[in-house]
């Protein structure tokens, strides 16, 4: 499938009585504008095709959902009745994503790791927006309490996993399709008891935000399945965050690299 003929096939679905379509060859970026709502989003077309390639119709029903709920967030942002005290979460992103909105406004955030970045999000049922300034200002709350109200809630959220075994080594999967599954990543309380079941290793991966990853890796070989894991992982998932590993140690988050012939060469910052 090409360009065009992903764009035609979105026109099919979501009217152009509906969007206007702006795309822009150059960036390989396609803008959909909603006509009655005056608001739009930017959406990145070869993304689609990879996933196309692999998933066929389904990575073309997943994209329709994602702008038709997005769509529909903003709508009942506009028209809706919402409280923002009870409805605010983190959300992990990686640090090549975008800080300002399409309308220019700078999203609330908070520098994580080297890969990772937090940003905040309202929660609208099928789908979130992302915190900024300006909303900020309207509901007169300040950067410092939407951040204690996130992390908050993200303590309080469900925390199921599956386990696994691969040679000899134990993975944990996060995977409760809540949306905020790598954002388990900052509920310290969860880590720690984590910790206490972990006989090698520790290490946490959040590849996409759908999933976070423990590992109790007690062997070399543990590694090269971890690499293997997370690269797919990353790969798939709708909003990829990084491929790349954090050691658990001491509270503190060590991003490591997985190198040829099972070496690791962790990354350490200067103190």
């Amino acid at each position: 499938m090409k360009a065009q003929e992903l764009i035609r096939l979105l026109k099919t679905n979501l009217s152009e009585d509906t969007f206007l379509y702006e795309f822009n060859r150059e960036t390989n970026k396609l803008r959909l504008t909603h006509k009655t709502l005056h608001k739009g989003i930017d959406i990145s077309i070869p993304p689609i095709l990879a996933k196309y390639e692999t998933k066929k119709e389904l990575a073309i029903e997943e994209v329709m959902y994602t702008i038709q709920q997005t769509f529909q967030a903003m709508e009942k942002e506009i028209f809706g009745d919402i409280d923002p005290s009870s409805s605010v979460y983190p959300v992990i992103r990686s640090t090549s994503f975008p800080e300002k909105s399409n309308e220019g406004n700078r999203f609330i955030t908070k520098e994580h790791t080297a890969e990772t970045r937090i940003y905040y999000a309202l929660d609208l049922g099928k789908t979130y927006r992302l915190l900024d300034e300006k909303m900020l200002e309207s509901w007169g709350i300040r950067e410092t309490e939407i951040r204690e109200r996130a992390l908050f809630q993200v303590r309080n959220l469900v925390n199921n996993f599956k386990k696994d075994e691969v040679a000899g080594n134990i993975f944990y999967f996060f995977n409760n399709n809540d949306g905020y599954d790598a954002s388990r990543i900052l509920n310290e309380s969860l880590l720690k008891d984590m910790k206490k079941l972990i006989v090698g290793d520790m290490t946490i991966s959040v590849p996409h935000q759908d999933v976070m990853i423990i590992g109790d890796i007690r062997n070399e070989t543990g590694y090269d399945v971890l690499a293997q894991m997370t690269m797919h992982f990353f790969t798939v998932g709708t909003v990829p965050i990084t491929s790349l590993s954090f050691i658990y140690e001491n509270a503190d988050l060590e991003p490591i690299f997985i190198m040829a012939k099972n070496r690791v060469a962790k990354e350490k910052e200067e103190k």
